[in-house]
């Protein structure tokens, strides 16, 4: 906004959550006042959705929402023309113009009226280009298939763009939780198992229903199968992979994070696909993208976006896909990932702990001695990388563990996948 001056549009867009839309209409009235052309969204909107404005429109965006983060929480994300998250150049020059700021004064002597409308309409088409509805609908209303889809809102901002594209559509589903609340029912908008029990509880009473939900401003996605088992954001990530290839004929490269599964790489191989990996955070996956011709990149946190789309994580294009994928392969999703654990060799288990220490200091001590190990408890090191923190292949070829610092508080994350549970015990209590 600053190199483009005051001729570069702004688009400003807010989640369900408490004083959301007060700080979003108070900024409305700050830029414009500073000569600014505003367009302030109408309704709740999901960042994917704001983001694909924003590259349409060649503008700057604003989004108020703290994503799947608990409910009192409330952030400031901005997006920039290309549709993407911020750069770390571009927020560390945001950072500082802050520090410098005593006081607001405006120089314009131009006053824009403040324009106020729906982002709906652009990114409906342009997902209806991606996205084979006629094959989805067809799926869904064969006489010899009782497939049902369930859509749990879980209060979110995706509640009128996923639901409203299907129904656009004409494709039946049932859904839970479909009114924006600021509290989230008082529960968590984060699409994971322990948060999508009433969804789960649902489908465990029906035969072959799947269930799809999103986060609070609708950038990761969460998948219930239809044996009321959640689906790990590696496994659609790994299945849309092949999707996206066999059935939509994309080529290009596979985008993950360093802490995504290594699972992805098998299917990768498989398809002769190169990987390019990243630090975990869909800013960097989003900058890959940019710069590579992607088939899909994604993260291990549920996170994805798909080539011909934006470079940001959009949990509503990952619902319809997973859909389409089904249609597509004719299967229930239950029986695609037994399918892919073939593929794979084996099932990768994924986990994660949190170590929280008294301060900086603290951190950086561990963190020096945890990336200089000769062995991890038993295991032998195969292999080192510090991209992000230091991550050990370990010498099973099927285990490794990455020690990586928060970045905003003394703690240390440290990610974990094993094909067998007692490994992860082992290593978890190497580390605790």
């Amino acid at each position: 906004m600053e190199k483009d001056g005051v001729e570069k549009p702004v688009i400003i867009g807010y989640d369900p959550r408490n004083m959301a839309y007060e700080f979003a209409q108070f900024s409305a009235k700050i830029l414009s006042q500073a000569g600014f052309k505003v367009t302030l969204s109408d309704t709740v909107v999901p960042t994917p959705v704001l983001a694909y404005n924003a590259k349409i429109l060649d503008a700057d965006a604003l989004m108020f929402t703290a994503s799947h983060n608990p409910p009192e929480y409330l952030g400031i994300k901005f997006i920039p023309d290309y549709a993407g998250p911020a750069t770390t150049e571009i927020t560390n020059a945001i950072v500082e113009n802050i520090k410098n700021i005593d006081s607001i004064s405006f120089s314009s002597s131009q006053v824009f009226e403040i324009e106020q409308k729906s982002f709906k309409e652009p990114y409906f088409k342009h997902i209806e280009s991606i996205i084979d509805f006629e094959k989805i609908r067809e799926y869904f209303t064969r006489e010899d298939d009782d497939g049902e889809i369930i859509y749990d809102g879980l209060y979110s901002a995706s509640i009128g763009y996923f639901d409203e594209l299907l129904r656009r559509n004409n494709i039946s589903f049932e859904s839970l939780h479909m009114n924006h609340d600021p509290d989230f029912g008082g529960g968590m908008p984060e699409p994971k198992a322990k948060y999508l029990h009433e969804l789960i509880e649902l489908i465990t009473h029906r035969t072959s229903a799947i269930g799809l939900s999103n986060d609070g401003d609708g950038d990761r996605f969460g998948v219930i199968n239809e044996k009321a088992e959640y689906v790990t954001p590696n496994e659609i990530i790994a299945l849309l992979l092949g999707h996206l290839i066999k059935n939509k004929g994309f080529s290009g490269k596979l985008v993950k994070t360093v802490g995504a599964s290594r699972m992805l790489d098998i299917i990768a191989k498989q398809y002769d696909i190169d990987i390019v990996e990243t630090p975990v955070g869909f800013k960097w996956v989003g900058a890959a993208m940019r710069e590579y011709d992607t088939i899909i990149g994604g993260e291990e946190s549920g996170g994805l976006s798909i080539k011909g789309h934006i470079p940001e994580k959009d949990g509503i294009i990952a619902d319809l896909l997973v859909l389409e994928m089904l249609a597509y392969e004719d299967k229930p999703l239950w029986e695609l990932q037994e399918e892919l654990k073939q593929k794979a060799g084996c099932v990768f288990i994924n986990e994660r702990i949190d170590v929280k220490l008294q301060d900086q200091q603290q951190l950086d001590i561990l963190m020096k001695k945890y990336c200089e190990l000769e062995k991890v408890a038993n295991f032998d090191i195969k292999e080192k990388d510090t991209k992000d923190g230091v991550k050990y292949y370990l010498d099973d070829d099927r285990t490794w563990v990455l020690i990586r610092p928060s970045g905003t508080e003394p703690l240390l994350r440290i990610y974990f996948e094993s094909d067998e549970k007692a490994k992860i015990e082992e290593l978890k209590a190497f580390f605790c």
